[in-house]
Formats: C-alpha cells, structure tokens, sequence
C-alpha cells in the first residue's frame, strides 16, 4: 500500500490519524479528533511521548502515570475560541501515561502529535504566552510563527508550531527542507489546515530537485499534508486567511530540537533582498 500524504479533514464527527505505518516512515503519529460535548478520547502513550493541542472549544486533560489509569492524576484545562482569534496551547504527555481528554460545555477539537521518547519530562501544560513569536518573512511571505514546544522547551522528539499566514500570503519561503539530505537534519512533518473563512483554499508543495518526485496538494479546511521529503512550502487563496499546525519529529533529540532546516539556495537571495528593504527603510 502506498503512503498516505494527503488526508481529509474532520469536521467533529470525523478523526485523522496518521501513524509511522500508514506515512511510510519510522518516528511520527498524529491524531485529530473532533469530540461532541461530554464526549471523552482516552490516549495511551506507551513508549511516545505526547503533544495535546487545542484548535477549538474547551477541553479537560487528566493525565495519569500509568497506563492502567491507577497512577496519580494530573489535570489541565484548555479552552480556545478557534485558531484565528485565540493562540494555542498544550499538555505535554509522557511516556507511559494514559490522558483522558473530554470536551466541556460543547464541541471541541484537539490534534495530538506522537514520537518514540524515553521518559524525564513531567506532564505539564504549555501556554501561549509560554513559546517565542516571530514575524517571518517580509511582503506576501509574511506570516507569524508561535513555538508551542520548541527548544528551550524541553521534550525529547517532539516539535510543534503552529503558523498563521495572512491571505494570498505564502508561508515556508524560501522553502526549506529538513530530510537528511545535504547535510539537513531529519525531520518528519505534518500541516494540519484551517481557513478563516468555509471557502478557504491553499495550496502545499513538496519537491526536490528531481521534478517526478514533486508533489502539490489542493487543500481546505480540516485537512492535513504530510511532508516526507523535498523542499516544501504553501500558500493562502487571497481570500481567507490560513493557519496550520505543525508537528515534527524525527532524529534530532533535546536541545538538538532547535536545529534549523537547510533552505533552496536557489531562493534565498530574496532574504538579502529584504535586508536592503528593510535597511533603506531604516535609513530615512
């Protein structure tokens, strides 16, 4: 069976689930789950370690330290109107621990990101106000970056960002890539897509240098595009705004998480491009 690189979204009655199996690959898993109000999603994490992010509504995370669910509980709450108008946030599971998650007061959406890890970190809850802001990019390239758990954040394999891009902007540029490949670190990556408005569209672009190992999707709201490999970017449709979340895994371990991707030379002269913007700018 040939991996999976483009899933539908769900829309509270529906799930993703993206494991190393089904993707081709050895380190990633990821779930969406929508969950009606009262509904509960119990997760055993087994020899991973867990990412729990909020996309919409409210949810209460009880975690215990043991996966028969007799360990001592540790609660979180997260709440958040959706991804436009609130900033994330996240529980960090351990390995071995079993996290019951239930939608509160109404319908919530979560996305949980997986990776093989050996235990040391506490569960614990990251918020917003917690991770680094950047504006990257100038121009219609232009787009803010939110580390929800990215070095200095501790975790063993997991790294997660989620990416707000205005509309028609493009995001990842100049695009990057993080596969082994010419020195980049390896990296395996999921977007999980939302769009401000139900007529929302995008597009996402894999490619390396051999253009039959080139892939470009089509995306909407909900869905979810798995990177294995290449250089890749996306863009918004100029009329909605676009966000995505990201989660990454792969070989890099502790601090070694804040080891940047290797970027397309034949694009990067923009940046200096946007220096001599900004410089000129600074001048006056």
């Amino acid at each position: 069976m040939s991996p999976v690189r483009h899933l539908s979204g769900p829309h509270q009655d529906r799930r993703i689930t993206v494991t190393p199996e089904t993707a081709g690959w050895r380190t990633l898993g990821v779930d969406v789950v929508g969950l009606a109000a009262g509904e509960t999603e119990v997760l055993d994490s087994g020899d991973t370690e867990g990412a729990i992010v909020i996309v919409a509504g409210r949810l209460r995370v009880t975690v215990r330290s043991a996966e028969d669910g007799a360990g001592p509980a540790v609660q979180h709450e997260l709440s958040r109107a959706d991804v436009f108008t609130e900033l994330g946030s996240l529980v960090y599971v351990p390995p071995g621990s079993r996290a019951r998650v239930e939608a509160v007061d109404g319908p919530a959406t979560f996305s949980v990101g997986w990776a093989p890890a050996e235990p040391g970190y506490p569960t614990r809850v990251l918020r917003a106000e917690d991770g680094a802001l950047d504006e990257r990019g100038k121009g219609p390239a232009s787009r803010r970056v939110r580390h929800l758990l990215n070095h200095p954040a501790p975790a063993h394999r997991l790294i997660v960002f989620e990416v707000h891009v205005p509309a028609g902007g493009w995001s990842g540029w100049p695009p990057h890539r993080h596969d082994g490949v010419d020195g980049s670190p390896y990296l395996e990556e999921t977007y999980y897509f939302r769009f401000a408005g139900p007529e929302g569209i995008g597009m996402h672009c894999n490619y390396t240098s051999d253009p039959e190992h080139a892939d470009s999707f089509l995306v909407h709201d909900g869905d979810l595009v798995l990177v294995p490999g290449g250089f890749h970017f996306s863009t918004a449709s100029p009329g909605s705004d676009m966000y995505f979340l990201n989660f990454l895994a792969g070989d890099l371990e502790h601090a070694e998480r804040g080891t940047p991707p290797c970027f397309d030379d034949r694009h990067t002269w923009i940046e200096d491009a946007w220096r001599s913007v900004a410089d000129a700018g600074s001048a006056r």
